[in-house]
């Protein structure tokens, strides 16, 4: 359909938006905001809000445009429970196949390393996006394919959160790499309970301060 890649653009433009934090939580956004930024028609941004709403990222409001739908502090502390809970599964899995483990060291040092070189450029949305992958690599380390998969379907809010967190208080960054360095040494050390309370603290410090 002629207007189906406007309507891509303007869905990926919205929700990068939204992820960002240039859009809050909160946030009254037109149609027609987003069809000028694109210059298009208001009808493709229609399907993109639709379809952000449906992600549950937007509340349309007829006539006037959209809402943009905050992270209720119940939604986060569900997120963080299952990111918990699925990153120590993780670990432990791991642990039990140690022949497994210099290769996920690597991967979680390369991830690292592209997350220092954000703090560096002062890009916190690049920021965010590297720890998310950093996270997700732990969870990669698992390898099971189900909690792989659940896990991916949270990136976007966890990417959100973060900004959130770390945009009102960016001198948590630096605690942050350093938590990170932590949760390597205690793989890299086979200590899966140690692994446990440090990302409990990692979590608590950044999201439930």
């Amino acid at each position: 359909m002629p207007d189906e890649p406007a309507a891509i653009r303007a869905y990926i433009l919205t929700k990068r938006l939204v992820l960002n934090g240039e859009f809050p939580g909160g946030h009254l956004l037109s149609e027609g905001e987003i069809a000028e930024r694109l210059g298009v028609s208001r009808t493709p941004v229609h399907d993109a809000f639709l379809r952000l709403q449906a992600e549950e990222f937007l509340t349309l409001i007829p006539k006037r445009g959209a809402v943009v739908k905050p992270v209720s502090p119940g939604e986060a502390e569900d997120i963080l429970d299952a990111r918990e809970a699925i990153e120590i599964a993780a670990v432990r899995r791991l642990l039990r196949r140690p022949e497994l483990v210099p290769a996920a060291i690597t991967a979680l040092r390369e991830a690292l390393d592209a997350q220092c070189g954000h703090v560096d450029d002062g890009d916190l949305t690049a920021f965010a996006e590297a720890d998310e992958t950093f996270h997700r690599s732990i969870v990669a380390a698992g390898r099971n394919a189900l909690t792989i998969r659940f896990y991916a379907s949270l990136a976007d809010r966890q990417r959100r959160m973060s900004v959130h967190a770390l945009g009102l208080s960016p001198q948590q960054i630096p605690e942050v790499i350093r938590q990170h360095r932590e949760l390597i040494s205690t793989i890299e050390a086979g200590d899966a309970g140690h692994f446990a309370r440090a990302l409990r603290s990692h979590l608590d410090g950044t999201h439930r301060r």
